[in-house]
């Protein structure tokens, strides 16, 4: 411990003198364990009246704007002010539309953004004529004025002459010369008593005629509902989105308006809940089967399928109506709102390096079904037909299957691609034929690919049996320009003239294309030379009947008409509910509706809807490389040198059969029938000429010009023994 001292002078309590100051310092003290204090008391601050008048003022209000009442009476003056306004907008519309051409643009442009071009043209018409009768009525209307006061004139001249008449008459009847105007001061009485009497009634008139006609817009926006949802009361309000439950499908099912069902539902004691089965979910909607009572039929459900999904709070395009096996039965998919605007995943192409390909036995990913399951399709000695509208994934479907059956290499592809801008270009290398481009000369020669297609199936028909073969697939794609086509086939005859054959396109037996089609769909599943087909907007003219029922597949991407459905997929299927029709144009493009052997239908249907997998074309041209890498190589022949050698002696020598001799003629003709492509231009001179070649020239017999068998053999058995 430190002491200092030291003094000063200082006066303390009245002490004079000198102070001695003493400073100590000790070391600090020992800390002693802090004791934790209570927090200090709070102290309430009184609330003053003022204050408390305050508060309950600010809950009052509160509690009032958020109250229900307040809130209902709210929406009841927003929902009634709306009607007003969307009855204003509506009339206004309607006038404008009445008094322009705002109706016919509007419909121009609505045909041309679905590409019915033609039905654009007629409302294009209509305007036109609408625009003309317009100025004739407005001309009219102006010369109107002069002829309308000088009729006035000449009615009011008439008339008063003839009430002079009248009076005259009467004054000559009374002896009054007074009666001349009575009739004349009678009928200026009437017009001073309807005077009166409109004066009376204008006023009125005046003050009551704005809220008529407020009370008439307001009655045409409530009738249209022009509220918003919001605003509206619970019970109208849109539940769109929400869960399906009995007691909906039953009340969507009895405003069908359907006067039968409506009957038999009220008279059910269950309400009509006994028509239903389980709701079972099923992929990403529901599904249930509705069993219709006595004296109503599928068909008639089917054909109300908008209303139907309107009362179910849904689109029509997310709800589906097939009938399965049990009787008087329908069974409705019905999707969650929205979920059908939701792409799917990548193909398994895309995204497994390692996926395989078996012809025989395995299934190709195509995309999936409505419940969201994997839809695969089987495509062993099948042939195959989809058909839609322009632009809608037709191509892209077609290319998926062909993608994936390239992984099997005992499968050959010849390719015929009348579009012509590269959508089959990553098979080059892959197709032992790929011929691209859309005018009649590419035609011609699909078509003459297709005629060697039949030629190869009657060489594996008349093979020994046991012979193995590759799978061969002859894909047509945009096949409505082969049945379309004008050309005709022509050679120069002996004089030098010009002939014209059978033509490549048409419909009927004449057509080249046509038969060679219908011989590949009549036999060549049984030696697997198969025919692929995509043809767009199908009609009779370029999709002949014969053609579209011998597919064993037949798939439809959005058509326009339920005729152009049966079309594409057969009356069957279409009266089964099958309706690619009612597929919207744009919004499901590569959506299939898809009927035949090939898919897995359920029990009961005739036809699956699948949505596809998009394969776009850079991602299939890295499939066809990562193909090319897994197979040996192969030299893919265009049209101009696709034409496999042709043995002419040998091709003779078939045509002759057992027959010892054959005439010429005969012979020429046996030949065309056998490869059109190759001999429907051949002449005598062609003929003698492969056959003096070989030693074996036509001789005379009977006084005809004659094949001999025997000298055609001996001719080949020469050449083959050298």
């Amino acid at each position: 411990m430190t002491i200092t001292s030291g003094t000063n002078g200082s006066v303390i309590n009245g002490y004079k003198g000198p102070l001695k100051l003493i400073k100590i310092e000790t070391a600090p003290p020992v800390a002693e364990p802090q004791v934790e204090q209570p927090p200090p008391a709070v102290t309430l601050t009184p609330v003053t009246k003022p204050a408390r008048r305050r508060i309950r003022v600010t809950h009052a209000l509160r509690g009032a704007v958020t109250h229900e009442h307040t809130r209902t009476t709210a929406r009841l003056a927003i929902r009634h002010g709306m009607y007003l306004a969307g009855g204003t907008r509506i009339v206004t519309r309607r006038a404008w539309d009445g008094r322009s051409a705002a109706r016919y643009e509007r419909m121009i442009r609505a045909m041309e953004a679905a590409g019915q071009h033609e039905e654009a043209k007629e409302w294009e018409e209509r305007g036109r004529q609408f625009r003309a009768a317009r100025h004739q009525r407005r001309m009219d209307l102006i010369a109107a004025a002069p002829r309308a006061a000088k009729s006035a004139g000449i009615a009011v001249a008439s008339t008063e002459a003839g009430l002079l008449a009248l009076g005259g008459i009467m004054a000559v009847a009374s002896h009054d010369v007074a009666d001349v105007i009575a009739p004349t001061m009678a009928v200026i009485e009437v017009i001073h008593w309807a005077v009166i009497i409109g004066s009376l009634v204008w006023g009125p008139m005046l003050v009551l005629g704005p809220w008529l006609v407020l009370l008439s817009l307001w009655d045409i926006g409530r009738r249209r509902q022009s509220a918003p949802q919001w605003t509206l009361p619970i019970s109208q309000r849109d539940t769109d989105g929400a869960p399906i439950t009995p007691s909906i499908v039953v009340t969507a099912l009895r405003d069908l308006g359907i006067g039968s069902l409506k009957s038999a539902i009220k008279e059910m004691g269950d309400a009509g809940s006994a028509m239903l089965g389980p709701i079972a979910i099923a992929g990403c909607g529901v599904e249930v089967d509705v069993t219709l009572p006595s004296g109503v039929t599928t068909e008639e459900v089917q054909q109300r399928r908008k209303k139907l999904a309107e009362n179910l709070a849904r689109h029509e395009h997310e709800l589906f109506i097939t009938v399965p096996q049990a009787a008087r039965t329908v069974r409705l998919w019905i999707a969650d709102s929205g979920a059908l605007d939701e792409p799917i995943g990548p193909s398994p192409l895309v995204s497994d390096a390692t996926l395989t390909a078996d012809y025989a036995r395995g299934r190709a990913p195509w995309g999936q079904d409505l419940r969201g399951d994997a839809a695969a399709i089987s495509l062993y000695q099948r042939h195959l037909l989809i058909t839609g509208l322009s632009n809608q994934g037709k191509t892209a479907a077609l290319r998926a299957l062909a993608l994936w059956l390239a992984h099997a290499p005992n499968v050959e592809f010849w390719i015929g691609d009348l579009k012509g801008i590269g959508d089959w270009r990553m098979f080059q290398g892959l197709a032992s034929v790929l011929i691209e481009g859309p005018t009649d000369e590419h035609v011609i020669e699909v078509t003459e690919m297709l005629e060697r297609g039949v030629a190869e199936m009657e060489r594996r028909l008349m093979a020994p049996e046991g012979t193995k073969w590759k799978t061969l697939i002859l894909t047509v794609d945009e096949a409505q320009l082969a049945f379309m086509c004008p050309a005709k086939e022509e050679w120069i005859n002996d004089k030098g003239e010009v002939k014209y054959g059978a033509p490549y396109g048409g419909t009927k037996a004449t057509s080249r294309y046509f038969m060679a089609a219908r011989k590949i769909h009549n036999q060549g599943r049984a030696v697997d030379v198969l025919l692929w087909q995509g043809t767009q907007d199908p009609t009779d003219q370029n999709l002949p009947k014969l053609v579209r029922e011998g597919a064993h597949v037949r798939a439809s991407l959005v058509v326009g008409t339920e005729s152009q459905a049966k079309m594409a997929l057969g009356d069957k299927a279409v009266n089964g509910g099958a309706a690619p029709h009612l597929l919207r144009q744009g919004l499901d493009k590569g959506t299939l509706v898809v009927a035949g052997d090939g898919v897995e239908l359920p029990a009961g249907q005739a036809a699956i809807t699948i949505r596809t997998h998009y394969i776009s074309t850079d991602e299939a041209a890295e499939i066809a490389e990562r193909i090319k890498r897994s197979r040996s190589g192969v030299t893919t022949r265009t049209a101009a040198d696709g034409a496999e050698p042709v043995d002419d002696l040998a091709t003779i020598a078939t045509v002759l059969g057992d027959e010892p001799r054959v005439r010429t003629q005969e012979v020429l003709q046996r030949l065309a029938a056998k490869n059109p492509s190759e001999y429907r231009g051949w002449t005598f001179g062609d003929l003698k000429a492969v056959l003096e070649a070989a030693d074996a020239a036509p001789r005379k017999s009977d006084g005809v010009m004659v094949v001999d068998r025997q000298r055609v053999l001996a001719a080949l058995a020469d050449r083959d023994s050298d």
